[in-house]
């Protein structure tokens, strides 16, 4: 009946991303691998928002089921907001983040400096089908999510399942679900970028489709004259 897209709430990866973008820094200073992430004292409070703000919905329109990313950042936001609405959270590895194989945890700078052709051979393909080695495109991220959307699809058949993932998960999911072009998918990617704790919400269109009813909103997150927001930013590459 309906299917909410949320962002995990902000994580010290992404402060790590935004400090290392402004110092010039070719990497990001993490102790933790990319799925270990945990997210700020800023996230938990976006998590806590999203989740107050939810329990606050008429019954007919409140998400009855959670499905979340396995990465710390994406299950932590799921369980707070959940917790809410008194629903458990299940995991599934398919709204993982896109795995950046040996360019993780770089910025721009880094991958520039320590793999030219790599970044030479990304403005060659273009961000949706570039692959760095080990990793994975936005294409192969869409194979994932129509894979997960088959069979959750059956699985919540005539209920409101609330996504928690990440930012280029997103991203495309609006590709797979409006059966967008690369061009107009990465246009939507430049124009505006996926705010941590934000929900994209799509309802039923009566033809066995899904429409666009909400895209990148925070609204949510001002509470009590508290603004937890918090600008994203753009980048090459990053953990979203």
């Amino acid at each position: 009946m309906a299917l909410w897209l949320v962002r995990h709430g902000e994580s010290t990866g992404n402060l790590a991303d935004v400090r290392a973008q402004e110092a010039g820094a070719g990497r990001l200073e993490l102790d933790v691998r990319d799925p270990d992430v945990p997210l700020s004292d800023t996230g938990r409070g976006q998590a806590e928002a999203l989740g107050r703000w939810l329990a606050e919905l008429p019954d007919d329109e409140r998400p009855t089921a959670v499905l979340s990313s396995p990465f710390v950042r994406a299950r932590t936001t799921a369980e707070i907001a959940a917790g809410q609405l008194g629903l458990a959270v299940r995991v599934d590895e398919r709204l993982r983040e896109r795995d950046l194989g040996v360019l993780d945890g770089m910025t721009g700078t880094g991958i520039r400096e320590e793999f030219p052709e790599e970044a030479r051979r990304r403005r060659a393909l273009g961000k949706f089908y570039y692959r760095p080695p080990g990793g994975e495109s936005w294409a192969d991220v869409a194979l994932r999510l129509r894979s997960l959307l088959t069979t959750e699809a059956l699985r919540h058949d005539g209920e409101r399942l609330l996504l928690v993932g990440h930012q280029a998960v997103i991203m495309v999911f609006r590709y797979v679900l409006e059966e967008l072009s690369e061009e107009q998918v990465l246009d939507i990617d430049r124009r505006e970028q996926i705010a941590n704790a934000s929900f994209t919400r799509y309802e039923s269109a009566g033809d066995g489709g899904l429409a666009l009813r909400a895209f990148n909103c925070v609204d949510h997150l001002v509470v009590e004259d508290e603004d937890v927001t918090e600008e994203p930013d753009e980048q090459l590459d990053g953990r979203g």
